[in-house]
């Protein structure tokens, strides 16, 4: 193992990691792990997250493995110099953890303040929970008339329809017409839905069926039942949001992490933010790869997060909109992309496409990379990351 990995700061259980070692203890200081389940495909509020970070200091002797020890933290660093300066809030159902890397601490809170601030908005926006989100408004009249809706949702819907063009249908918004056949959330009860009532739903899953007037300022289902659900890019769409809000905010040195979704913008100090992909069958904050990354988003959608097995089959939360039931050409798939839009609703296509078809449309994409990990274990890396990614272990069987 490269020493470049030693020390890690685990970031998601989903997939990502970002990666830190500091010097206590002598001579080692471990630093902090983060945990935050993620979500994909189902809407936020339903996701049993932690609301807050939990930090373990910790010394560290092998990849992977946290040993919890006695060490005493450091003095802070005085307000003049660059540190690093972290705060997390519950939005959309996760935990959303900012991080900078800055001399001016007062400035770089009151950015994050108004990124946290934007997530509560864009939720209030796009949930399928909360009372009178344009979402619900264009769920409720689906098949009757279009609904005036805000630029943003207008926004997300476009890229939505991108998204399932390239992937074939495979992702798409419309699957919310599954809403409550599978349950895996806190409601999970490991009970396979009969057959007839998924079948009877799936006419009513159709991107084609959504229409965005920008000129009108409305949307439109055009069948009665259909229902949106941003669920698998919305999360990213408010990531890039709070990207520009800490770049309007003078902060270069940044990360914005959300489930599995995260944003990474210039360096760590003297070297690059370092981030890490969870092994689909190893314990929790086990990884199998690790790289180095900036400016770009970073984004993994898995099926080892939210599932349950019967008969020997596992069953998880990233629906199929073609057959209504689970995806089963993946365990994980991670995307790197200049907005955490697309690779949030990429990493989920990608994986509902399988590892054959997703990384053919990976390699027909610019500026998008990625990583499959298929349904037999192996790991299939873009060109564009051949020689960039450190493969640290093979996924465990």
């Amino acid at each position: 193992m490269s020493r470049a990995y030693e020390g890690l700061e685990f970031l998601s259980t989903l997939a990502t990691a970002e990666v830190e070692k500091r010097h206590v203890c002598d001579r080692h200081r471990v630093t902090a792990a983060r945990s935050s389940q993620s979500t994909r495909v189902s809407e936020w509020p339903l996701v049993s997250m932690k609301a807050r970070r939990f930090l373990l200091h910790a010394c560290v002797t092998t990849l992977g493995v946290l040993a919890v020890s006695a060490c005493r933290t450091s003095t802070p660093p005085p307000a003049t110099s660059a540190h690093l300066v972290e705060r997390s809030r519950v939005s959309m159902g996760s935990a959303v953890n900012l991080s900078a890397y800055t001399a001016d601490e007062a400035a770089t809170l009151a950015a994050f303040e108004r990124v946290f601030a934007e997530f509560d908005r864009l939720d209030a926006l796009m949930s399928v929970w909360k009372e009178g989100s344009d979402v619900l408004r264009i769920n409720e009249a689906a098949g009757r008339h279009s609904v005036a809706v805000s630029a943003e949702t207008r926004e997300v819907l476009h890229a939505a329809q991108e998204v399932s063009d390239w992937t074939e249908g495979k992702f798409d918004v419309t699957f919310g017409a599954l809403s409550g056949i599978w349950k895996f959330d806190h409601d999970i009860d490991g009970q396979i839905p009969d057959r007839s009532e998924i079948a009877g739903r799936l006419p009513l899953i159709d991107y084609r069926a959504l229409r965005v007037d920008d000129r009108a300022g409305t949307a439109e289902l055009t069948r009665p039942g259909m229902k949106v659900h941003l669920g698998g890019i919305g999360k990213g769409y408010a990531i890039d949001r709070a990207v520009t809000i800490l770049r309007e905010a003078g902060q270069t040195n940044f990360m914005i992490q959300s489930g599995g979704d995260l944003f990474i913008a210039g360096r760590r100090g003297d070297r690059p933010w370092r981030v890490g992909i969870q092994d689909p069958r190893g314990a929790p904050n086990t990884l199998f790869a690790a790289i180095e990354i900036t400016d770009a988003a970073f984004s993994t959608s898995g099926d080892y997060e939210r599932f349950f097995i019967r008969d020997g089959r596992r069953y998880h939360h990233i629906i199929d909109p073609d057959t209504g039931e689970p995806a089963m050409g993946s365990r994980s798939v991670t995307i790197m992309a200049k907005t955490a839009t697309m690779s949030d609703g990429l990493s989920t296509g990608v994986f509902i496409l399988g590892a054959e078809k997703g990384m053919a449309l990976i390699e027909r994409l610019a500026d998008v990379e990625g990583v499959i990990v298929s349904a037999g274990n192996e790991v299939n890396v873009s060109s564009g990351l051949k020689g960039r990614l450190a493969l640290l272990s093979a996924p465990t069987k």
